[in-house]
């Protein structure tokens, strides 16, 4: 009987303590700009690595089709933080919405303008797409940015192209190679799965390294970050230091990881059937993830530049970019952790 009631305390116990487990975790919800884009690849393997549950959190990843759909719902309230390009903070800005990023993911944007295979011949620089369509991930989004801005830079009015939204993964890859579209601005992995298809894939503008990023922005500029409403951000401290220790831990594996570590971690569904391919892509891609989650300064303030060149309401705002994002979680992470470098 004894030993019964031991075994019956020992279950009670057990319970009990996870029940508080459960109860003192933090629900968050993060709306991914496209969870299977390599951009946001840290987001995702931070769960996979269960970082989020290590930092207290109880984390539910939201996949949508771009940067814009999971900012609407941060702002429509069905989710609390988005996995999303920086720019859009400085860009809503301009409209009297006060975002805040606080750690930062990637160290460049990783948007590249590629030719539609179908349209090879036709297409041979940037001011050839006037009148042309290109797809980008969805109307809004950061693709959409990068293309306005790559097509004023080479003076041509952004109106005088159609912008179709195609998504970022294989919806974006089928829509190139049938022709639907003349162009249009990916991401990793679908670039280097065109590239595995079409050997003489032509490509008009590439973000993907330090060297590129420089030569089409004149300084480094930031891709992803995880950020929400200030109020937010300033209403849950003990939570945004959770997900910043979450994220710091996971690029602190990823960069002391091979890449075939990472691709063994990532769910299935999004390393997808061709294990090669997304490795090639992967490999690409790892120099692009942040060693130190922090932003730099210059960085916010070329996005600002980028921005105030393509949009008047930007460039007559009076943006204070120091407002849009914040890099204290990521020094008491680097204070309590040692991730960071």
């Amino acid at each position: 009987m004894n030993k019964w009631l031991g075994k019956l305390a020992g279950t009670l116990l057990a319970l009990t303590l996870s029940t508080g487990l459960a109860a003192a975790q933090s629900k968050i919800t993060i709306a991914v700009g496209g969870g299977a884009c390599l951009c946001y690849l840290p987001t995702v393997l931070a769960k996979q690595l269960g970082e989020y549950d290590k930092a207290g959190l109880a984390v539910e990843l939201v996949d949508l089709k771009g940067g814009s759909d999971a900012l609407k719902a941060v702002l429509g309230g069905s989710a609390d933080v988005v996995s999303g390009y920086f720019d859009h903070c400085v860009n809503l800005a301009a409209k009297k919405q006060e975002l805040q990023a606080f750690v930062v993911y990637d160290r460049y944007p990783g948007l590249v303008l590629v030719v539609s295979p179908k349209h090879t011949g036709e297409i041979n620089s940037i001011k050839d797409l006037a009148g042309k369509k290109v797809g980008v991930s969805a109307p809004g989004s950061s693709t959409d940015f990068f293309l306005k801005y790559l097509l004023k830079k080479n003076g041509l009015d952004p109106a005088g192209t159609a912008v179709i939204g195609v998504g970022l993964g294989a919806t974006a890859v089928a829509a190139m190679e049938q022709g639907q579209i003349d162009a249009a601005v990916m991401l990793d992995p679908a670039v280097t799965v065109l590239q595995g298809s079409y050997k003489d894939l032509k490509i008009l503008s590439d973000t993907r390294t330090q060297h590129d990023t420089l030569a089409v922005f004149g300084g480094e500029y930031p891709g992803g970050a995880l950020y929400s409403t200030a109020a937010w951000v300033n209403g849950h401290e003990k939570e945004v230091q959770a997900l910043t220790n979450a994220i710091m831990a996971t690029l602190a594996w990823i960069h002391s990881h091979s890449a075939e570590d990472i691709m063994a971690k990532m769910p299935d569904e999004i390393v997808g059937k061709d294990r090669a391919q997304y490795l090639a892509a992967l490999k690409n891609t790892i120099p692009m993830y942040s060693e130190t989650g922090k932003m730099d300064p210059k960085g916010a303030e070329a996005v600002l530049a980028v921005f105030s060149e393509g949009s008047p309401d930007v460039a007559k705002a009076g943006i204070d970019v120091t407002k849009t994002y914040t890099n204290k979680f990521v020094d008491q992470a680097k204070k309590t952790t040692g991730n960071a470098k």
